[in-house]
């Protein structure tokens, strides 16, 4: 199986570093950590950290590198700095930071995005990348990586895991133990699905579509740090400035049926979606720069509803156990949280896994039923609205949260109410 290589077969040197293959007598239990997104990294770095020896793997050939736009609250901040993540990340939108409302013809007037938020309380604006990159910068440096290799089975028992791990590029299969296996690849999760059931038992869809890319440079006419935000019933654009780093652009909209909208093609089907109508010079430039972009971020949005994230020695971290979605601004936040978390607890009980991993679970279920809420109702609301009904009261209610936001004193107040606590708590501390 390939370890650490890049598309072509050869060694990536970026990534590679001395990670390289652990021998066997390496001190400490052994851990599958299946994906190297977000949530994988950050959770091999936790069970390295207690005591664990990690193996990653990943089925695609090299580590995804572009980005859209995320939020990182405190939550994730502090998960960061337990991990040694936090160097590698920083705020980027700017203090003058400006969200315009525009319309098919333009610009129409202020209003309200992530960057408007308080400072004190509200997330860092940055790319999925920039996280993705400082958590693989903070793993250890023997910590094994193999990129094309897939679970095909999974097989456990008291006291391990057996697993069935396929190279795809060669197609050779080989059987490996493990007293942990922790499913970390995403909303389609092979794990969840060969350990807990088919997706359908646990994939919640909301009836509405992304597609998220970065530009190569900001729309003609806006400045570095303005935005903009179109919205109609039904569908909505977003362009989401920084500081340090070129736009990165959103579109949403209701779909009757997800399902079969996510196997069109974008590039062509969002035209279809926002009609016939002058798009916009704004819009226009966004959707000649999807034409030629290689990575972009295109899906239903669905949350993942389970039970339990844990069965046996095999546990669910980040979007495979929960997915907020992007409408709750805590999808990365969760997924590193969520990590940090369950290293803290493999800490505080080392030698009894089931207390461990129920620990961890009491902790966490009650804020992720928190963000998913959130995700389902309000905050899909800030993106999209359904109806004329429910657009006009989204445009009223950003006129007097502009407002609220605005006033020192309602700011200070603000960060104690509990959507804002959880969104920026020490999870570990309440272990």
């Amino acid at each position: 199986m390939s370890t650490e290589k890049g598309l072509a077969g050869q060694t990536n040197q970026q990534d590679a570093g001395s990670r390289g293959a652990m021998n066997q007598g390496t001190r400490g239990r052994r851990a599958l950590v299946v994906g190297l997104g977000i949530s994988g990294i950050a959770s091999a770095i936790a069970l390295k950290q207690s005591g664990w020896e990690p193996v990653i793997v990943e089925k695609a050939p090299a580590r995804r590198r572009g980005g859209y736009f995320i939020g990182l609250f405190g939550l994730g901040r502090i998960a960061a700095d337990h991990l040694g993540a936090l160097p590698g990340l920083h705020d980027r939108r700017s203090p003058a930071s400006q969200n315009f409302a525009i319309d098919r013809t333009g610009i129409i007037g202020d209003t309200l995005g992530f960057a408007d938020a308080p400072a004190d309380f509200g997330p860092w604006m940055m790319l999925r990348g920039d996280v993705e990159q400082a958590t693989f910068d903070a793993l250890p440096d023997d910590v094994e990586i193999r990129y094309n290799t897939r679970p095909v089975d999974i097989w456990q028992n008291a006291s391990g895991v057996r697993v069935t791990l396929e190279d795809s590029t060669t197609g050779e299969r080989t059987q490996e133990e493990y007293e942990l296996l922790v499913g970390a690849d995403g909303i389609h999760s092979q794990v969840r699905e060969m350990v807990f059931g088919p997706a359908q038992k646990y994939l919640h869809e909301l009836g509405t579509m992304i597609c998220a890319f970065e530009l190569p440079e900001n729309p003609p006419g806006l400045k570095p740090d303005q935005g903009v935000i179109l919205t109609e019933v039904g569908k909505a654009f977003w362009v989401f400035p920084f500081a340090d780093h070129p736009a990165t652009v959103l579109f949403t909209w209701a779909s009757d049926d997800p399902g079969a909208e996510r196997k069109l093609d974008p590039k062509q089907h969002i035209r279809e979606v926002f009609g016939d109508q002058p798009y916009g010079a704004y819009m226009e430039y966004s959707l000649d720069q999807l034409d030629r972009a290689d990575e972009f971020l295109y899906d239903t949005t669905e949350q993942v509803k389970m039970d339990s994230w844990h069965r046996g020695r095999v546990v669910l971290v980040g979007d495979s156990a929960w997915c907020p979605t992007l409408y709750s601004g805590m999808g990365a936040t969760s997924g590193i949280g969520g990590a940090d978390l369950l290293g803290a607890a493999l800490r505080k009980h080392p030698d009894d896994l089931d207390a461990a991993l129920d620990g961890w679970e009491t902790v966490m279920r009650p804020k992720i039923a928190n963000f998913q809420k959130e995700g389902a109702t309000q905050g899909r609301k800030n993106f999209v609205s359904l109806t004329q009904a429910e657009l006009d009261k989204r445009n009223k209610s950003v006129g007097q949260r502009r407002k609220m936001i605005k006033n020192p004193i309602v700011g200070r107040l603000l960060k104690h109410v509990p959507m804002i606590r959880n969104r920026n708590a020490d999870l570990t501390a309440l272990l």
